[in-house]
């Protein structure tokens, strides 16, 4: 959260986007290019490719050359953006905190927020205090529904359970997918409809990240408590994949993580004011795809919070896009 006192697009450039917020991407990102993969004429795929300007489509036998650890399937095409990178969130996030501090910001950790009164001055009641501001910006993650229930809204958010997976390579370096392969993210795939991303070996010598873009309903409080006989379809998916697009990799996971996504019914974000008190500003269900547009979004929730005109179209991140939200509101 952020209490304030002082005066969204896909097609928004992620490099520059960071750049211009820290001035340096060289200790805490990497330049790997993305191969996007999927059926021809997938909307979402031509929808990449035009706002790339990339002409070039790749069939199997070209991707194949270039990246000889990718096996497309009969008829796939992939198209290469070779400006695409991985951001390493611990150092991007200490980098944007120095940011924040060099130009007057305090930071509060470890502090629980038991209470939001609403008013011309908003009151926050933490473990460690009472804060009170003109304006308060609410970006609490999969703890954000809580938290607006008790300013009479409900939103549509629902946190997820995501199994973030490491795959080991047959046989290390061999398979092209090593830390100088790029980043793939299949779109329209039948056997994936919510989509499987991979990053090159970069956390774990040897292993390869790929993930199925989805998860199973959680509690943010009980993420961790699942069982360990609980069932996970989404490793079968991914197992499924991996045999037939990285033939490379071993098909059963080595290492196995969680995280949360908190997800709204069209994935697209909630960046907007409190129908009934616009000095709270909420920022919500990024759904997976948040993070690297996190110095844009915050650029936004600032300007709505100061009452200035947003610098994009907000309509796509509305409340009241959702049905039934309003009325307990009010």
């Amino acid at each position: 959260m952020s209490l304030s006192s002082g005066p969204a697009s896909r097609a928004l450039s992620l490099p520059t986007t960071w750049r211009s917020a820290t001035r340096t991407l060289c200790c805490w990102s990497r330049q790997t290019g993305l191969v996007l993969l999927g059926p021809p004429g997938e909307p979402e795929l031509e929808a990449c490719r035009k706002s790339l300007g990339v002409e070039e489509v790749l069939d199997a036998a070209a991707l194949s050359r270039r990246f000889p650890g990718f096996r497309l399937q009969a008829g796939q095409v992939a198209v290469l953006d070779s400006t695409a990178g991985v951001l390493f969130a611990d150092r991007a996030l200490r980098a944007v905190q120095e940011v924040f501090r060099r130009h007057g910001g305090t930071l509060r950790d470890g502090e629980k927020v038991l209470s939001i009164q609403p008013g011309a001055t908003v009151t926050v009641t933490t473990t460690a205090g009472v804060y009170k501001a003109p304006r308060l910006i609410i970006t609490a993650g999969a703890w954000t529904g809580a938290f607006v229930e008790q300013l009479g809204l409900r939103l549509p958010l629902q946190p997820l359970r995501i199994d973030v997976c490491y795959w080991r390579e047959k046989q290390p370096g061999s398979a092209g997918l090593g830390s100088v392969s790029p980043c793939f993210l299949t779109l329209g795939l039948s056997q994936a409809p919510h989509g499987i991303y991979g990053l090159p070996s970069i956390e774990y010598p040897g292993l390869m990240k790929v993930c199925h873009h989805h998860g199973t309903p959680t509690d943010p409080e009980k993420r961790d408590q699942a069982p360990s006989s609980a069932p996970r379809p989404d490793i079968a998916v991914l197992s499924s994949f991996i045999s037939s697009y990285l033939p490379g990799l071993e098909t059963q996971p080595a290492v196995m993580e969680t995280c949360l996504y908190t997800n709204t019914p069209d994935e697209d974000f909630i960046l907007d004011r409190h129908p009934k008190f616009s000095n709270i500003v909420i920022g919500a269900g990024f759904s997976g795809h948040g993070f690297k547009l996190a110095p844009v979004v915050g650029k936004l929730l600032c300007e709505l919070s100061l009452g200035e005109e947003p610098s994009y179209n907000m309509a796509h991140f509305a409340i009241t896009r959702f049905p039934d939200v309003l009325g307990a509101a009010q």
